[in-house]
């Protein structure tokens, strides 16, 4: 995925690629397509090399429709490091839903100041534990996400599981007793780079210092024996874990810029 100048797409599209999704550039623009997968938004999605103007958001919806006809959601995104706020107005002008999220890398171990003292922290492995992954996912998302649904999370978590079983990636949990309450992944996407993977935490298990352990164990796990040389981790720059983050040592490399319209309000 050399081809996209974006660090954050860059290696969202490895994942995907990994995943099945198919992947074309058509060098105004890029084509993601998991047909088998229609309700999967960022598995299908036009990745736009300039930001458009009013006249042509409606066009490129048009060309939207054309290449995935399957889709009933609309979704964009820009393949611009350091894209301005006002790059998807044209867009946002169509009712879509505009989000900016910070990109953050590291080249060294994630070191913890609170490591969790009272979780058992570890790889996947099993069926139990992957059952456990999928119980955990629809609890911290139950039914809220665009890309919702059971049917959904079980797809994203056999994916998970393979990859991992692969050798491509590694999946770590933190199980108090026997039950899982907190999970992340790293998995290796294009030349050198690991990119995380949805921290997940049980609501009762918050503020314990279970995903800054993990994002650690994970990364040491990436870097040591993954080929992995830069950890690249895709925040909410408004969300309160991104403190957590830089605490860890990643710093802010880029941006990433997309828009989004759900089914019930495309036409």
């Amino acid at each position: 995925m050399e081809f996209v100048r974006s660090l954050g797409y860059r290696t969202s599209l490895s994942l995907l690629h990994q995943s099945g999704s198919t992947v074309v550039d058509h060098r105004d623009h890029v084509t993601v397509s998991t047909a088998d997968n229609p309700d999967f938004w960022w598995g299908n999605f036009l990745l736009l090399r300039q930001a458009p103007s009013t006249e042509q958001a409606p066009e490129w919806v048009a060309r939207f429709e054309a290449e995935l006809p399957w889709a009933r959601h609309r979704a964009f995104g820009l393949d611009d490091p350091h894209p301005p706020s006002i790059a998807f107005d044209a867009f946002a002008g169509l009712g879509y839903e505009v989000e900016r999220s910070t990109v953050m890398t590291t080249e060294s171990v994630p070191r913890t100041s609170r490591p969790a003292a009272d979780a058992t922290c570890r790889p996947l492995e099993g069926d139990s534990d992957w059952e456990q992954h999928l119980d955990l996912s629809l609890i911290v998302y139950p039914g809220s996400e665009a890309d919702s649904g059971p049917s959904f999370a079980r797809a994203r978590a056999e994916t998970r599981r393979r990859v991992v079983e692969t050798g491509a990636g590694v999946w770590v949990g933190a199980f108090v007793g026997d039950q899982l309450v907190s999970q992340l992944g790293v998995v290796r996407a294009g030349r050198a780079l690991g990119r995380y993977q949805d921290v997940e935490t049980h609501p009762e298990f918050r503020r314990r210092g279970l995903a800054g352990t993990l994002v650690s164990l994970a990364g040491n796990l990436a870097l040591t024996s993954r080929e992995v040389s830069t950890l690249v981790m895709v925040a909410d720059p408004d969300d309160e874990a991104i403190r957590l983050y830089r605490a860890l040592g990643f710093t802010e490399s880029e941006h990433q810029l997309e828009g989004s319209l759900a089914p019930s309000l495309s036409p």
